[in-house]
């Protein structure tokens, strides 16, 4: 075997599940051969290559295509050595899976820190990798937005606007889509970060999801759900993935971004064991710490994130709709707490649901 920088595991079958899923073949990741299935084995990462596994969410692979390169160039100035990163890309949450199942991933960016807290659990991840990058580890921002047909004929301008009659609403299922967790906090957010109570907050989202035409399991299947059958009126939709649709050519809408609104933060963190197993560790921070970078930055407003650098922030900041009050995660209790209230079995996702029916 000639692949420097992975180890291959004896189970065939698992792994063609696991990278089938997950985007990566293994044809691409690991030179099979019947002798390399014989024992797990781990390749030295010495010498003038090496190599680390990079799992992420589908939506960021514009700016990471962008981003990547510039990483490897600086390796080779600074280092003199060449850095090859592979890359796996999918929905958020099947990702945390694959590496959980073992998917030998060096580094994760994942949508929500819920998920990475999920590896950290499985004992791939130290606690405390928040506190090892800057910002929290919080790599991108972006908020909710509406995304309605072309002219807005419905006239949808805010949250408010969400439960007028008629109005016919596609989002993800909460209990089954990380993107669509957003979505819901978005919802009751803007009732309890703007003067309002819970209880009116409960009644409020009731009433939004009574609008709720479709509830795909996923951010992807309910982007399907309104731009190729055409259902509803209005999508809940990641403001960085309505932009990166509209620069490829892939709508034909009109959105609205409430002022009003939760920060949307994805999170990066180095897997320790994996790195450290396979010595991997100075190449995989110092990836992460390029991340936080002006460089990389711009790459990631290019796609529609908000930047997390205050420098780029700055240069970009009259191409972002102006939101008036944003609130975290952390001002509606964290993602502990807001798991087993919201989302857990019984909880109150569940009840809102039992109301529609």
């Amino acid at each position: 075997m000639t692949d420097n920088s992975l180890f291959v595991q004896t189970r065939k079958s698992l792994f063609s599940t696991l990278f089938l899923a997950t985007g990566l073949s293994i044809s691409t990741i690991f030179p099979v051969s019947a002798a390399t299935l014989q024992k797990p084995q781990l390749i030295s990462q010495s010498g003038k290559k090496v190599e680390i596994t990079f799992v992420t969410y589908a939506v960021t692979k514009a700016a990471y295509s962008k981003i990547i390169p510039q990483f490897v160039a600086k390796w080779k100035r600074e280092k003199g050595q060449d850095v090859v990163i592979r890359e796996s890309y999918g929905g958020s949450g099947s990702q945390t899976r694959a590496v959980i199942d073992g998917l030998p991933a060096d580094v994760v960016a994942l949508a929500l820190a819920l998920d990475t807290k999920k590896i950290e659990q499985a004992g791939l991840i130290k606690p405390g990798w928040e506190k090892e990058a800057p910002n929290n580890a919080i790599i991108t921002r972006s908020v909710v937005a509406l995304e309605t047909r072309a002219g807005n004929p419905k006239n949808i301008k805010n949250w408010t606007d969400l439960v007028k009659p008629g109005v016919k609403i596609v989002t993800a299922n909460p209990k089954t889509s990380g993107g669509a967790r957003w979505n819901f906090l978005a919802l009751w957010g803007a009732v309890v970060k703007n003067s309002g109570n819970e209880t009116q907050a409960l009644k409020f989202v009731t009433d939004v999801f009574k609008n709720v035409v479709v509830l795909p399991k996923d951010a992807r299947e309910s982007s399907d759900a309104f731009y190729k059958k055409g259902q509803g009126d209005v999508l809940l939709n990641y403001e960085n993935e309505v932009i990166l649709a509209a620069q490829q050519g892939k709508t034909d809408t009109s959105y609205t971004v409430p002022p009003v609104n939760i920060s949307i933060e994805g999170p990066v963190a180095v897997v320790d064991k994996n790195v450290d197993k396979r010595g991997t560790r100075e190449v995989s921070e110092a990836f992460v710490k390029f991340l936080f970078t002006p460089e990389a930055q711009r790459e990631f407003a290019k796609v529609g994130f908000r930047p997390v650098n205050s420098t780029v922030a700055q240069e970009v900041k009259n191409k972002f709709p102006y939101i008036a009050r944003l609130y975290t995660v952390g001002d509606l209790g964290g993602w502990g707490n807001i798991q087993k209230k919201f989302f857990a079995d019984g909880a109150i996702f569940d009840k809102i649901q039992r109301g529609r029916r």
